[in-house]
């Protein structure tokens, strides 16, 4: 597959449309702790649309109309001059929109697999581009198209990133927005007072600053292995299984997620030989929205995200049944409330941060997680609801992230309630991780 760029520019608000000019371009968006408690980095998606597809200059005038309600995507990171801190500045200078042509039927590399050749489908975020989203349309010879999109985390998490998907989709058939964006950050995650700091956070979400030399490759290489990345394919059956087998003596069957967090778990624990008496945690992501009271609306447009991180030694974890580990998850994913929420952004918002030179533990910059894992679930995010005005994506998958440990679950593309899992490990253990995924003994 040759993937050839036509153009690339700036697309900017289109007021125009609207009739609503900006009433400042000079207007500022503070981070909040939240979006400052998440990875500064870039993130990319992709998604497959069979034919018809619109033409690249009505996806493009719709990116403009939605861009007059999402601005932050059209603005750029800088530092607020009130304040000092880091914020998005309104300043209209545009998402980047790539136009691309590739030299093959798209039936001819699907199901595409997370191999550094996707990475031609989306404009790239390892060079720290001024843009905070980057779209790239690239238009196969079948007449299909797949749109890429890089976001820079920071500005929001992947529940109010998608809902700027569906706004540039519903901007493009001419719909109103829905859900009708809420920018007001300030507002939702305001410090109590006075300050009531509940929970342990040095350690959790912050940690003491370590200055790391230019040659100090130990985060990024790891021990020297390659990352490979393995989809994992869990079908319907098998879900039922799983969560028959973990749900043993509970008053109500747990959720799909959890079930299949702590199989994970166990399986990657496994597979990568940990001596017993080493700890092992899984960071899962907990969406605070509906825990906080008062709740934070879903058209939110930044991060309302924390961590679980249920923690188990390796032998604890892979000789106990499978309910333990569920138990483990329950207990953590119940324990970050909204008192927890609360108490972070206490804490976050005090001197303590600066005084200690606390920095946050979501580091960008880790390339191997061993012995813990991360599980980001997307199997709530509504990326099948994705329709230009040709149909709903056939296909939907998470760039290339060769991220040892950092493991990605999706509904798949089959539609029959199965889950795709992204997981990259060493490859030394991909092997042994491949003869126990789909063992449920």
């Amino acid at each position: 597959m040759k993937v050839t760029v036509l153009s690339s520019r700036a697309v900017k608000p289109d007021y125009g449309a609207c009739g609503a000019p900006p009433g400042s371009t000079a207007d500022v968006v503070p981070l909040t702790v939240l979006d400052k408690a998440n990875f500064d980095a870039y993130i990319s998606v992709i998604y497959a649309f069979r034919p018809p597809a619109p033409p690249n200059a009505v996806l493009e005038a719709g990116l403009a109309r939605a861009l007059v309600d999402y601005r932050e995507w059209a603005g750029r990171l800088g530092v607020d001059a009130a304040s000092g801190d880091r914020a998005i500045l309104l300043c209209d200078a545009g998402a980047r929109f790539v136009e691309a042509t590739a030299d093959v039927a798209l039936d001819s590399v699907m199901p595409m697999k997370p191999t550094p050749e996707v990475l031609s489908l989306h404009p790239s975020g390892d060079d720290g581009p001024e843009e905070l989203m980057l779209i790239q349309v690239t238009r196969f010879a079948c007449g299909s198209i797949v749109v890429g999109f890089t976001a820079q985390h920071l500005v929001s998490d992947g529940r109010a990133t998608s809902n700027f998907f569906l706004a540039w989709s519903q901007a493009t058939r001419g719909l109103a927005v829905d859900p009708v964006p809420v920018h007001d950050r300030a507002s939702f995650f305001k410090p109590r007072d006075p300050p009531r700091v509940e929970f342990e956070h040095r350690g959790v979400e912050f940690k003491p600053y370590e200055k790391v030399e230019e040659n100090d490759d130990e985060r990024h290489a790891g021990d020297g292995d390659v990352v490979v990345v393995n989809k994992v394919h869990l079908s319907l059956e098998f879900i039922s299984k799983l969560k028959s087998r973990a749900s043993v003596g509970a008053h109500r069957p747990h959720s799909t997620l959890r079930c299949l967090v702590a199989h994970l778990w166990r399986c990657v624990t496994k597979a990568r030989g940990l001596d017993g008496r080493v700890s092992t945690s899984v960071a899962i992501a907990v969406d605070g929205r509906a825990r906080m009271s008062p709740q934070v609306p879903d058209g939110y447009t930044g991060n309302v995200v924390l961590w679980a991180r249920p923690t188990a030694t390796a032998q604890e974890l892979v000789t106990r049944p499978l309910q333990h580990a569920v138990e483990l998850i329950n207990r953590e994913v119940a324990r970050i409330n909204g008192g927890y929420f609360e108490s972070f952004i206490d804490f976050a918002s005090s001197e303590a941060v600066q005084k200690e030179r606390l920095v946050t533990t979501a580091d960008a910059a880790e390339m191997a997680l061993s012995p813990n894992i991360e599980v980001d679930s997307w199997l709530r995010i509504p990326f099948y609801d994705l329709d230009f005005g040709g149909g709903q994506p056939f296909f939907f998958m998470p760039s290339y992230l060769p991220v040892e440990g950092l493991l990605i679950l999706l509904p798949s593309f089959a539609g029959d309630g199965s889950v795709d899992a992204y997981v990259p490990l060493f490859s030394r253990d991909m092997d042994a991780f491949k003869n126990c995924c789909y063992n449920l003994e």
